[in-house]
């Protein structure tokens, strides 16, 4: 079974409004990556900043289990260990709610790492500068769970602190361009510029494994 948890609460100050209702190409984008998880997945886990958000979600959006941050305001890390709790299967894909290109060939490619046999526990993409990122990987979920309850027991908010404990396969990044040329599965909306840009790639239809 594959689960893929959704981390909704965060922060939309610099977009000046509400990441996880944000309405893109007339629907709003949280919708639309919940449809598309679901064609590579077998659940989604939306995770909200606290119960109060989780309950306005669960009105507006259909098709997810829905839970909140174990620590309210703590971060993503509080988000990754909620969802992961709530999660049912052995593998997860962990993402943001603002990435309006997720290609579902890369997540599959994920997955595929992450499940074979060579003892890895994530599958983790890489930029060229080595940073990770965290939030759009395949994870061993009962691992994930457990290395995000340690870092919350140490009071750490870091997301890549998690992936300390784990065995991780890197995956850089270029090599995924075989499935999307661009990468603009990692493209994601954080200002309203980006939100501009985000339009004008759709409009063009540049975006590629778009099921």
């Amino acid at each position: 079974m594959r689960s893929a948890v959704i981390l909704a609460g965060g922060s939309s100050i610099r977009l000046g409004a509400e990441k996880s209702l944000l309405v893109y190409d007339r629907r709003p984008l949280l919708c639309q990556t919940i449809e598309k998880l679901l064609q590579v997945t077998d659940e989604v886990i939306v995770v909200a900043r606290d119960e109060d958000h989780a309950r306005c979600l669960k009105e507006l959006v259909f098709g997810a289990v829905f839970t909140w941050d174990s620590i309210s305001g703590f971060g993503p890390v509080a988000g990754l260990d909620a969802g992961m709790r709530c999660a049912k299967g052995r593998l997860a894909f962990a993402t943001g709610c603002d990435l309006p290109f997720l290609n579902l060939e890369v997540i599959e490619r994920l997955f595929d790492f992450a499940s074979a046999r060579e003892g890895y526990e994530a599958a983790v993409p890489v930029r060229p500068n080595g940073f990770l990122e965290p939030l759009h990987s395949v994870y061993d979920r009962e691992k994930m769970l457990s290395a995000c309850q340690r870092a919350l027991q140490e009071g750490e908010r870091r997301t890549f602190i998690p992936l300390q404990e784990l065995r991780i396969r890197r995956i850089p990044m270029h090599s995924l361009r075989q499935l999307d040329p661009d990468l603009l599965t990692f493209f994601n909306i954080n200002t309203p510029e980006d939100l501009k840009e985000a339009r004008v790639i759709l409009a063009l239809g540049q975006a590629s494994g778009q099921r």
